[in-house]
């Protein structure tokens, strides 16, 4: 029964300072801190589109990347976590031990990054699993990154590897949210973007919203194993996974010269202690543009992961 299971849960939470209402009543109360913006995403995962339940994939994983990827687009905006509520539509068969599961995932995973749980909503139904998290960050006023500022002259920046996620990474996602923090109190970022649909699609997405092109040196994109291994599989390039595959969850940051390169120099470093590569520059123009190891240029079209609708 619903009323069991939202009494396990909340019997679960600890009280947090941040929650000025506790846990049970119709809505959240937050303490926002003191001369800090609020900041606020949401991310709905399907089953048999983000994920598919079986032993590959344990619901506890689903709860996992479930609040993952919201820790992920406040990483992307150098805000640090506070709260989080989640709705679930869980199957009426076996949705109560499918909940339990998922909430450990999310408990586990929030308690790693100091975020309470402020509540949600349950329903059960006839249809597959859908998980609706909505994660609410914190930034000093007037110091949120933004997609929209990318200079001519700027360095793009990205952390880790990309391509292949879907042998895995795709369910443990690693927000870069420690990693986004020590940035933005340490560099200089004109703007970013989290890695969530393609590595390519989304730095178009940058430079379209910063009105400015992106020129990506391809011998200097990172490639993960992972694409290696799935270029193998289906006779592509581990380039093109890396370009288009998406659900990396890695940082895209436009930065200065000199900051760019001062980051890069501090990788290894904790919290900084993963790959920090500059993969090309930021021009005037619009689009992408591909550069080869020798120079030469050409067009590149964004690759990635659209949601399509049927006319």
């Amino acid at each position: 029964m619903e009323t069991d299971f939202v009494a396990w849960l909340v019997s679960r939470l600890p009280a947090d300072r941040r929650l000025e209402v506790p846990l049970g009543d119709d809505a959240a109360v937050l303490r926002p801190p003191a001369g800090r913006r609020t900041v606020v995403t949401v991310d709905m995962l399907m089953e048999g589109t983000d994920f598919i339940l079986g032993p590959d994939c344990p619901a506890r994983a689903v709860g996992h990347k479930a609040l993952a990827v919201s820790l992920s687009d406040l990483a992307a905006m150098g805000a640090r976590p506070e709260a989080a509520v989640v709705a679930v539509a869980l199957p009426r068969h076996g949705g109560d031990a499918l909940g339990r599961e998922i909430e450990l995932g999310i408990e586990t995973l929030a308690a790693e990054h100091g975020v309470t749980l402020a509540g949600g909503d349950t329903n059960a139904w006839d249809g597959p699993l859908v998980i609706s998290t909505t994660a609410i960050g914190s930034v000093p006023a007037g110091t949120a990154w933004r997609r929209d500022g990318a200079r001519p002259g700027d360095l793009i920046v990205v952390t880790g590897a990309f391509g292949g996620s879907l042998l895995g990474r795709h369910l443990a996602v690693v927000p870069r949210v420690r990693e986004a923090l020590s940035i933005a109190g340490r560099f200089a970022v004109h703007a970013a973007i989290d890695c969530s649909d393609g590595l390519s699609l989304d730095l178009a997405r940058m430079m379209a919203a910063s009105g400015t092109r992106g020129v990506i040196r391809l011998a200097d994109v990172p490639i993960h194993p992972d694409a290696v291994r799935r270029a193998t599989r289906d006779g592509g390039t581990a380039l093109d996974h890396a370009l288009g595959d998406g659900e990396d969850f890695e940082l895209i940051l436009a930065m200065p010269p000199e900051a760019a390169r001062a980051l890069v120099a501090a990788a290894g470093t904790p919290p900084l202690d993963l790959p920090l590569t500059v993969i090309g520059t930021v021009e005037e123009g619009a689009g992408l543009v591909a550069e080869t190891a020798d120079g030469c240029r050409s067009p590149l079209e964004p690759r990635g992961y659209v949601h399509a609708f049927d006319a």
